[in-house]
């Protein structure tokens, strides 16, 4: 039996699809091939269930109850924080703080950090790969504070100029904002070597996890990541729940992001003494079953094992990859060496909206356009792509069906 046979074995596809009851719908009268993961990927079961169980017998809100209801809802929550603690290697559970998502993560350190520690002069280092969240925010702080944002280049392969980045570490460096994985290209940036770089020069690294933590095992304390953000909803988990990890040393220094219901000690009019960690940053009722669902989905995740995962979808990557790389007028947008497994490509003189268009009624579910990375867009000179990414549900015989579709799609437009 081949190396790929015995890892599908390891994996149980079948039985991992099972779980996943999307998997098994039908759109356009054709079978889902799902390949949209990067933008959300599906639940299963188990992560439905626990928010369907929340709502059935578990109903209360959290930290201010004494009656039982409240209580035992509130240790659970507390429980899926420890599972995110725990999936993270951070060092303590009041180092995760739960957030609606990666977006607000990022607005909560740029705004907090950029109150207390960004000047007129100061320099935002981000680059030319982000997402438009880890852009926008960081934008806004320099246009409040009198900031500059600069931008560290990539080269035609989708990899960042690591050269030019150490160039742009200097003194007026306050914080450095990057993606571990583009959403659009799959580049794995080199992330320790990206922190010990600016840590040498006392510069805190945001790092924007939002692609990664599906994919790859992430360890906070390894990477010495000094704040770390993801969302629950590309983790398998529910949409409208995220995570923002920060070191206890600079969570306790930066001032709240929102204020009100469960952030405080003692309030007068006089003046607010504002909670220790995590509740300082969780301001009002969170989503306690987003919590719930998303410490589920880690445990099946974990079930199944990210090495596993990522050795799997690393083979779907190349198998995908090969193939494209055979259909006539097909360029792929992103050749790193060390990717994860997202594709984005153009087909030359097509428009990639028309080719996603024709695959959806063919039941194929592609994203296309610029996936939120318009200056990434720019800087390859193109309007958009086809992006299609896949997570461990998925199968060489999916791709098949993707490749056969998209050679249709491209005959009957040319």
């Amino acid at each position: 039996m081949s190396q790929s046979a015995n890892h599908r074995k390891s994996i149980a596809i079948e039985k991992i699809r099972a779980d996943f009851p999307i998997l098994s719908k039908k759109v356009n009268g054709k079978p889902l091939v799902y390949f949209d993961n990067a933008s959300t990927a599906q639940k299963p079961k188990l992560v439905i269930d626990a928010i369907t169980n929340y709502y059935e017998n578990q109903n209360a809100n959290i930290h201010r109850g004494v009656h039982t209801l409240s209580q035992e809802i509130t240790i659970a929550y507390e429980n899926a924080r420890v599972t995110v603690q725990k999936h993270l290697n951070a060092a303590h559970p009041h180092e995760i703080i739960f957030t609606k998502g990666t977006t607000e993560s990022i607005n909560l350190i740029a705004s907090s950090f950029g109150k207390k520690f960004i000047s007129k002069g100061d320099e935002i280092i981000v680059s030319e790969m982000e997402h438009h969240s880890n852009i926008l925010p960081w934008q806004q702080v320099c246009e409040e504070r009198g900031a500059l944002l600069k931008v560290i280049p990539i080269n035609d392969a989708g990899e960042l100029i690591i050269s030019d980045y150490k160039r742009l570490l200097n003194s007026k460096t306050k914080i450095v904002a990057i993606t571990h994985l583009s959403n659009t290209l799959g580049t794995i940036n080199p992330i320790e070597e990206i922190i010990a770089l600016a840590h040498a020069q006392n510069i805190p690294v945001l790092v924007d996890g939002a692609q990664a933590v599906p994919h790859i095992r992430v360890d906070v304390q390894k990477l010495f990541a000094d704040f770390y953000v993801f969302s629950g909803h590309k983790l398998f988990g529910p949409t409208g729940v995220g995570i923002l990890y920060g070191k206890e040393k600079w969570l306790n220094e930066l001032p709240p992001y929102q204020v009100g219901g469960g952030t405080i000690k003692t309030v007068t009019f006089e003046k607010t003494d504002f909670a220790d960690l995590p509740l300082k940053f969780e301001a009002g009722t969170p989503h306690i079953e987003g919590g719930i669902g998303l410490a589920v989905a880690i445990d099946y995740i974990n079930t199944i094992g990210l090495d596993a995962i990522a050795e799997y979808e690393h083979e779907l990557l190349v198998y995908a990859t090969e193939k494209l790389e055979t259909i006539e007028g097909v360029k792929i947008i992103g050749t790193s060496k060390n990717k994860a497994s997202v594709i984005s490509f153009i087909v030359d003189g097509l428009h990639p909206f028309d080719i996603g268009t024709i695959l959806d009624q063919l039941g194929i579910a592609v994203r296309t356009g610029h996936h939120c990375t318009q200056p990434l867009m720019q800087r390859f000179g193109i309007p958009g792509t086809i992006r299609a990414s896949f997570a461990f549900y998925n199968t060489k015989e999916e791709i098949d069906i993707f490749l056969s579709g998209l050679e249709k799609a491209i005959k009957m437009l040319k």
